[in-house]
């Protein structure tokens, strides 16, 4: 067992107080948006098997992978651990984006690499060659939007705002399928007829008007999109995430985000579990590179609603969400007064979520509170006994 120190991250998105109240950590008036539980080449978290200096987790893993992995893990997955754990605390819009599948990271990871173009450099887009599936826990209510309406029920939406923008919009919605139209609406709304950038604010003091009458065709997503226009005002993402589902999930619920699918959390505090990889393609609504052709060379523009996981009640105490892909699940234990095993094969990730909550090995015991994480290796049984909640992120 590890015992990791994860890597903070800030963005201007983040929350000044969502993490330092969860993790019972001192605010200090810096927005804090994401902290990493794992061992991604950009960002490893730090961890230590006692009382020995702590070594980047990378290190660790890639010195004796199949101790610490396993034979399987290692045959899937190589020398690298498949998933990565984030608490993640928006507190005003992402960007708009979406995530490649495995052959599409490795072409766009090996055509930056052939251009030169470093790693840090802001114009990167592939940060390495991994698909990016994951799965967002809601801890308090979040906010998101997630894969695309209906053409009829986005030409609903539409309906009543006046600008060209719109006009255009509409009739490239009512063109061929409903993915064409689909593609062609969106590509539309992030690149199409420049002249039209003023049209924005003018659609946006319609949104508001109609909401102030009560005649918002979907109040939820109008209040999205006035919402994204607080924070990026001018922004034709504010236009194009009303072709998007908008998406409520309270406490205890799961969201799944495929491959291809755009998206875009809004608020709230929850954990996520993705695949190992940082590659984010973005196509607005954001300060960092903006990429919205590769982002529609990528896109899965067909209607589909969210995906959301329902959790199966495994046994006492544990409940686990299974995601549609190879690289990673995550279960919620309950801790209390009789032992739960933490369960999983192969290398697995239990993070503190409520309480406190003592993890038991053979060999050493730790108490976990939240954001508190240990990494507990292939082969090793561990059990969880106290008054609170833990995480386990590991391998199917």
């Amino acid at each position: 067992m590890f015992v990791l120190t994860p890597t903070l991250h800030a963005s201007h998105w983040g929350s000044t107080t969502a993490i330092h109240q969860f993790a019972q950590w001192p605010t200090t008036g810096s927005p804090l948006a994401e902290v990493w539980y794992g061992a991604h080449s950009s960002a490893s978290s730090l961890a230590s098997a006692g009382t020995e200096e702590a070594r980047s987790l990378r290190d660790i893993i890639h010195a004796d992978p199949e101790a610490i992995l396993g034979n399987d893990v290692v045959a899937r997955f190589g020398r690298e651990l498949p998933f990565l754990l984030k608490v993640i605390a928006p507190a005003s819009p992402l960007s708009l984006q979406v995530h490649p599948s495995l052959e599409q990271a490795g072409l766009g990871w090996a055509r930056e690499e052939r251009a030169g173009i470093a790693l840090t450099a802001a114009e990167r887009t592939y940060k390495d060659g991994n698909h990016k599936p994951e799965m967002l826990y809601a801890l308090t209510d979040c906010e998101a939007v997630s894969g695309f309406r209906a053409p009829r029920r986005a030409i609903e939406v539409l309906t009543g705002l006046d600008a060209p923008l719109i006009h255009s919009t509409l009739e490239r919605l009512r063109q061929g399928t409903s993915a064409a139209g689909m593609r062609a609406a969106f590509e539309y709304m992030l690149l199409g007829a420049r002249d039209r950038d003023g049209d924005v604010a003018v659609i946006v003091e319609q949104i508001r008007a109609r909401l102030a009458a009560g005649e918002s065709p979907s109040v939820h997503s109008d209040t999205i999109a006035l919402t994204i226009a607080e924070h990026y005002p001018g922004d034709r993402g504010i236009v194009a995430s009303l072709l998007l589902n908008p998406v409520t999930l309270r406490a205890g619920e799961a969201l799944f985000v495929p491959a291809g699918c755009v998206h875009a959390y809004l608020s709230g505090l929850g954990v996520e579990v993705m695949a190992n990889s940082d590659n984010v393609v973005r196509a607005g609504m954001t300060t960092k590179h903006v990429d919205a052709r590769a982002l529609l060379d990528i896109l899965d523009v067909r209607p589909s609603p969210p995906i959301r996981l329902g959790p199966e009640r495994s046994r006492a105490g544990v409940e686990v969400f299974y995601a549609p892909v190879e690289d990673f699940e995550l279960a919620v234990i309950e801790a209390g007064a009789t032992p739960v095993a933490v369960g999983g094969a192969g290398p697995r990730i239990v993070l503190g979520i409520e309480g406190e909550v003592t993890l038991r090995l053979a060999s050493r015991e730790i108490v976990l509170r939240p954001a508190d994480a240990v990494l507990v290796c292939e082969g090793e049984l561990a059990d969880v006994v106290g008054s609170g909640r833990v995480v386990r992120a590991s391998v199917p």
